[in-house]
Formats: structure tokens, C-alpha cells, sequence
């Protein structure tokens, strides 16, 4: 059987993805946020508001809203980029629509912000694992710092989503909103970031010490991960010390702190998370 090119298989995969992550967004708008009135960040957060205030469908809204900033942002970003960003915005908005019959599953506003979040933060997580984006503030930022360079392209995208917490609040007379905007937007990044860097994190060890030849030996004889030594010296000693880094599983950390006592107690260990490993012994790249 004929293998297929991988450049499909990839393209595949990124509009596969895309697809999973708009109905996730488009979920957590129709089932929690509008149905309870919260009105979050972004386009979707604006046409959430259009839709409370007035009954117009949101969906039309993410699409109409997003048009204008995707043609302002033709030039800066290519075409293939903007393109991109059409199709993920008109299939969020056609899967808002279609999912807009959907009863809502709570009341309680603090829930629904809550359910809200984690279903936008793994639409989000996947649009950002598949580098695949809807355009919104997130592009209406990178514009404005553009033309305004003050702050970071986060800050400007920051300022965005604020002003429509806080115009959402002002419309609906209902400060609360502020409140459970944030809780959704904590939620979401929480939940994107799991999705983007993964669960299975592992443990960063640097080990600096006089019996650098000892401990490697050790560690490799008894331990499935690689030893990498660097030469290093201490600054306040003026002498050479060896410098080992290894990653292991969590649950591998206790054993090797054990195992570095037991063959030098001097030793100075320092333990960092790693978010992403690739390479023998874990993911490959």
C-alpha cells in the first residue's frame, strides 16, 4: 500500500484538529457562557454580548466581526496565514450556529464559567499545538503594536479582551461579569497550556560535584536515562566541579535524589520541571 506524503498526513491532522477544537469553543458558548449571560474575552466574548443584548446569532457575529480585522491584517501576515484564520473563523462560527439548540447544562454562573473554561481552553490548546488560529484580538493585537509599539503583543491583546469583559459588564448593568470573566480566562489558559505542553512532564536534574564519574556510572548503570557531563567551576572556590544533567520521570526523582546521597552527600542538586523531553526515553521529536 501506497504510503501518503506527510505533508498531507500533516495538513491532515492540523484542519482534523481544528475542526475538534472549533466544536469545543463553540460548545462552551452554547451549553455555558450565553446561556448564563458571561461574556468572556475576544470576538466570540463580543458576539456573546450581541447575542444576550439583542438575540442575534453569534456564530454570524464571530464570522462578521473577525472580516474586517482579517483584511487589516492581509499585508502584515501573508495570505496563507489569513487564509488559514477564515477558514478556522467561518468553522467556529457555522459550529456555533449548528450547536446553538444545545440546552444550556447549568445555572450556576460560577460552574459555567468554570466548564466554560476548560472547553475554550482545549479548543484553544489545539488552534495552538496545530498552529491553527481564528484571528480575533489575538491578531488585532500584533496589528496595533504594530502601528503602537508600546508593551508587548500580549499586552495589546490583554487590553482588547479587557475592554470587552468590562463592556460586557457595563451593557448587561452586571459587574459580577468581570468576575466570571476571570475565572474563564484562568481556566482556559490553565487547560490550553496542559494541551500545548502535555501532561507527562518530567524532572530537569543538574548535580554538581566532585565525584562526577561516580554518579554517572551509577545513574546509567541503574537508571534507563542518559547522563550529560558539563565541566563547570565554582566562583567563589576558584575549583573544577563536574556538572551532570539528566531528565527523568517523576517518579524516578526520589531514587536519584537517594542514589546522589548516598555517593556524595556534598553534592548540590537542583530539580526544575520540564514541560517537554524529546529523544530516547520519552517523546520523539
Amino acid at each position: 500500500m501506497k504510503k501518503l506524503p506527510s505533508k498531507f498526513v500533516s495538513e491532515f491532522k492540523r484542519y482534523f484538529f481544528m475542526v475538534i477544537g472549533c466544536i469545543s469553543y463553540s460548545l462552551s458558548l452554547c451549553v455555558f457562557l450565553i446561556p448564563n449571560a458571561i461574556v468572556g474575552g475576544g470576538v466570540s466574548g463580543a458576539a456573546s454580548l450581541i447575542n444576550i443584548m439583542t438575540g442575534l446569532p453569534a456564530g454570524v457575529f464571530i464570522v462578521v466581526i473577525n472580516v474586517p480585522i482579517l483584511a487589516f491584517g492581509f499585508k502584515m501576515m501573508g495570505w496563507q496565514f489569513i487564509l488559514r484564520c477564515l477558514v478556522t473563523t467561518v468553522t467556529l462560527g457555522l459550529c456555533t450556529e449548528l450547536l446553538a439548540f444545545l440546552p444550556a447544562l447549568t445555572d450556576n454562573p460560577v460552574l459555567a464559567a468554570m466548564y466554560g473554561g476548560i472547553l475554550q481552553g482545549f479548543g484553544i490548546g489545539l488552534f495552538i499545538r496545530y498552529e491553527t488560529s481564528s484571528g480575533g484580538t489575538e491578531l488585532l493585537g500584533r496589528l496595533t503594536h504594530h502601528v503602537l509599539p508600546f508593551g508587548s503583543i500580549a499586552t495589546h491583546v490583554a487590553l482588547f479582551d479587557g475592554l470587552v469583559v468590562l463592556l460586557g459588564a457595563i451593557v448587561m448593568k452586571n459587574p459580577e461579569n468581570v468576575l466570571y470573566a476571570l475565572i474563564l480566562i484562568f481556566v482556559s489558559a490553565k487547560v490550553s497550556d496542559m494541551i500545548v505542553l502535555g501532561l507527562d512532564k518530567a524532572k530537569l536534574c543538574y548535580i554538581i560535584t566532585d565525584k562526577a564519574e561516580e554518579i554517572s556510572d551509577y545513574l546509567l548503570s541503574h537508571s534507563p536515562r542518559g547522563v550529560t557531563l558539563i565541566q563547570g567551576e565554582g566562583m567563589y572556590s576558584k575549583k573544577p566541579h563536574g556538572v551532570l544533567l539528566t531528565c527523568v520521570k517523576k517518579n524516578q526523582i526520589t531514587a536519584l535524589k537517594a542514589s546522589v546521597k548516598q555517593l556524595d552527600e556534598n553534592a548540590f542538586v537542583i530539580v526544575c520541571e520540564a514541560n517537554e523531553v524529546y529523544g530516547k526515553g520519552f517523546h520523539q521529536i
